[in-house]
């Protein structure tokens, strides 16, 4: 078995995209876990009920689109939210085979509480970076399509 150098493994370190970009996600997402965590929401039902705060109940593979979700893994996030009586899912009256998703008042009242915090947390992120904070968005959004 060829021996892979240390020199190799110290170049992935530190400049793999990937492994840079899923370190922060799991720091950014510990980070708003814990300040969600008054409002019973974590950082990622917080993104799925703020994706379905339209004027219209969205469809799920937009959302699931958005998300970077595949319908199997938004479902099985719809879940709790559903028991909860913060999402309601719902015949899509224009595809009898399709669903709608929905945010209850409940849900939107639960939403609200968490954008407060929301906003506080990312101004206090974005405020400690030394980089342009939209360069890092634009440069994310290139790499996820």
């Amino acid at each position: 078995m060829p021996l892979i150098p240390f020199s190799t493994t110290l170049h992935v370190r530190d400049t793999c995209l990937c492994l840079h970009a899923q370190r922060a996600a799991r720091a950014l997402a510990r980070r708003f876990d814990m300040a969600l965590k008054p409002t019973g929401l974590t950082n990622q039902q917080f993104s799925l009920m703020m994706a379905l705060n339209r004027p219209e109940p969205p469809p799920m593979g937009p959302v699931a689109k958005l998300l970077a979700m595949d319908r199997t893994t938004l479902t099985a996030a719809l879940k709790p939210l559903s028991a909860r009586g913060w999402v309601s899912i719902e015949p899509d009256p224009k595809d009898k085979r399709g669903k709608r998703l929905k945010l209850t008042a409940q849900g939107a009242m639960a939403l609200a509480s968490a954008v407060p915090i929301w906003k506080e947390v990312h101004a206090e992120i974005e405020a400690g970076m030394t980089s342009d904070p939209q360069a890092l968005r634009q440069g994310l959004m290139e790499v996820s399509g």
